[in-house]
């Protein structure tokens, strides 16, 4: 019997066009979309050496240590600043003809800044500059003043953020596509729904028979078709996205692993919510397809910035948020070189989808009817 109901459940589910469209190929034009929004996001602000002058006075010309250190970042390939030496008019009019982002003024141990206006490129000026003053009385001379590239280049990373974390670039729009992973994920909570939808009595006439029968069992059948068919939306989704759009994946058995552990969460947020609500199957739709984007929003989907806001001021919606769970999970395995916050997730996921299915059973148990 329970074969028997996998093999029927599995052909009612593909045979539905429009759960097919929303669950797995939505996804796959989603991604597509993404790609063409974000494929040149990055590339303009890939980092590039600064145009700069400096005021080439007396000031400048006695101080060795300032010498040096300019000199040290404005050499070789990675180098931070391409500098030109020129006089203070010159310096203007280099600055009004945006030909340079900013120049400094050097007049006894004080260096003034000037900028056209604000940006990344200001923002590093800034910065290191800040760091050279900071330091110069600890660097007095060439030797450390190789250390001083690698401190600078530290407070860049730390405070501009573009500096590598592993072997791959790190890219802030992956989440975008870590997010629509989840997404997916949870889309598969549709095809539960629409699932034990063919099983209640109140809402088909195949549900009408079911609960006559002494077969109620065969639930499992239909939950492990519909688990079965979430697994494949998401496969391939992350197939298409890995091979075809190139989204870096880290450690993809963990990935798997925390796939394998989020569609369980979908499967049993559909039921809970199809077994919770009295209602017509549209309204069951709507209701999950807008918990569902409340979610992915909450989680980073329409603005990266969204996740960061949520975790820093209400960290306790996104550690509810199925959506999120799975998209930190990618996340920690795509930043970070231990497994806690990863392992911290998917036993969040476990425990949510325990709850869930706790709340479907008790649902079940209660449907209960005066006549069909």
């Amino acid at each position: 019997m329970f074969l028997h109901n996998f093999k029927y459940s599995l052909k009612i589910l593909f045979q539905n066009k429009a759960l097919i469209f929303w669950t797995i190929l939505f996804p796959l034009i989603l991604a597509t979309c993404f790609k063409m929004a974000f494929s040149d996001i990055e590339k303009k602000e890939t980092f590039s050496s600064v145009d700069i002058a400096i005021v080439n006075n007396s000031e400048f010309k006695n101080n060795t240590f300032y010498k040096e250190a300019f000199k040290k970042l404005s050499y070789g390939k990675s180098k931070i600043f391409n500098i030109k030496y020129v006089n203070l008019k010159k310096c203007k009019e280099l600055l009004k003809d945006s030909k340079i982002k900013g120049y400094l003024i050097f007049s006894q141990d004080k260096v003034n800044i000037v900028v056209k206006k604000s940006g990344v490129d200001e923002t590093i000026i800034r910065v290191i500059t800040d760091s050279i003053i900071s330091q110069n009385v600890v660097y007095k001379n060439k030797v450390v003043t190789d250390n001083l590239y690698n401190s600078i280049h530290s407070d860049i990373n730390n405070q501009v953020q573009l500096h590598n974390i592993t072997s791959n670039n790190i890219s802030y729009t992956v989440i975008e596509y870590y997010t629509l992973i989840a997404m997916t994920i949870l889309y598969g909570s549709l095809i539960s729904m629409f699932i034990i939808n063919k099983r209640l009595a109140n809402m088909t006439a195949v549900g009408k028979r079911i609960s006559i029968s002494s077969n109620n069992k065969t639930i499992l059948g239909s939950l492990s078709a519909s688990y079965v068919v979430i697994l494949l939306e998401v496969m391939v989704l992350f197939i298409y996205t890995r091979f075809v759009l190139n989204v870096v994946y880290i450690n993809p058995l963990l990935t798997i692993l925390l796939v394998l552990v989020g569609s369980l969460a979908g499967l049993s947020l559909g039921v809970a919510i199809d077994t919770l609500l009295k209602t017509n199957d549209n309204t069951k739709t709507v209701i999950l397809i807008s918990i569902i984007m409340c979610c992915c929003f909450l989680s980073g989907m329409m603005g990266v910035h969204m996740k960061y806001i949520i975790d820093k001021n209400i960290p306790i919606i996104n550690m509810i948020n199925p959506v999120n769970m799975i998209t930190d999970g990618l996340y920690s395995l795509y930043y970070y070189n231990t497994l806690n916050r990863y392992l911290f997730n998917v036993v969040s996921l476990l425990i949510f989808s325990l709850v869930m299915i706790i709340i479907s059973l008790k649902g079940l148990k209660r449907q209960k009817y005066d006549s069909i």
